[in-house]
């Protein structure tokens, strides 16, 4: 047996040893209720993933995202926010979309279940519209590094509904990256006061380009296209407001 052969032998059996040893080990240790000899670390992140300023058609707005959460490996609360403000003279008024609390577990890898509540607001010009949901989802990474975030919502009026995010992060270089991301939602039931039909209500796609600077903090550029459909479309027509917008878009992802 040539000589790399039998290293390769020896080196195959020692792993395979220490790998029972380590089990057995295991074993014995829970068996006992000893504490790991490495505990778990809690720790947390705050994630501006869309800060950015979207000139549109017939409006501007000031769109904003962030992700927050603290835990460990298995466990984790999670904050996520979004939403856009109406930066127009003479105008007034925005769309909280979403401020969700959410409680994270690991249940694969790469695969978080969560589940929590979540608040929507509406306000200006008339009089505000808000509701509580229930939230149960899955967040994580998909085959070929598509990020995932995908949820089902019941109100506290009984409304049902379904939304997903999925993008994408291409590396170009070391330090510019280009995001291409999708977002849509199903309701389930109609929502009339929040402008929302039953069915697919809405299909969003965007395309940034970020520049680096440092990991923490990366200015980009983009543009993305709003598209309402079937009787979301019908309830924004009727309103006479637009049943799609397209913008222009400058902003900064950081985190902390």
């Amino acid at each position: 047996m040539a000589r790399s052969a039998r290293l390769a032998l020896v080196a195959a059996l020692l792993s395979a040893s220490s790998a029972a040893l380590a089990d057995g080990q295991a074993e014995y240790a829970e068996a006992r209720g000893w504490p790991s000899p490495m505990p778990e670390e809690h720790h947390g992140r705050l994630l501006f993933d869309r800060l950015e300023y979207a000139a549109g058609e017939d409006e501007d707005t000031l769109n904003y995202e962030a992700i927050g959460w603290y835990g460990g490996d298995y466990e984790r609360l999670w904050l996520e926010i979004e939403g856009e403000e109406v930066v127009d003279p003479g105008d007034e008024g925005g769309h909280l979309e979403e401020l969700d609390l959410l409680y994270g577990r690991l249940v694969t890898p790469f695969w978080d279940l969560q589940a929590g509540a979540s608040y929507e607001l509406e306000y200006g010009p008339g009089p505000d519209r808000d509701r509580f949901s229930a939230v149960l989802g899955v967040q994580g990474l998909a085959p070929q590094w598509f990020e995932v975030d995908a949820n089902l919502r019941l109100s506290e009026d009984g409304d049902a509904s379904a939304d997903l995010e999925v993008e994408y992060d291409w590396l170009l270089s070391q330090r510019t990256v280009l995001q291409p991301r999708l977002e849509t939602r199903l309701a389930f039931s109609e929502a009339e006061r929040f402008g929302v039909g039953e069915g697919l209500t809405n299909v969003k796609l965007g395309l940034r380009l970020r520049y680096e600077i440092r990991r923490e903090f990366a200015p980009y550029i983009g543009v993305s296209w709003n598209r309402k459909l079937g009787e979301t479309a019908d309830l924004a027509e009727a309103e006479g407001g637009d049943d799609s917008r397209l913008s222009a878009l400058v902003g900064v992802r950081m985190w902390f």
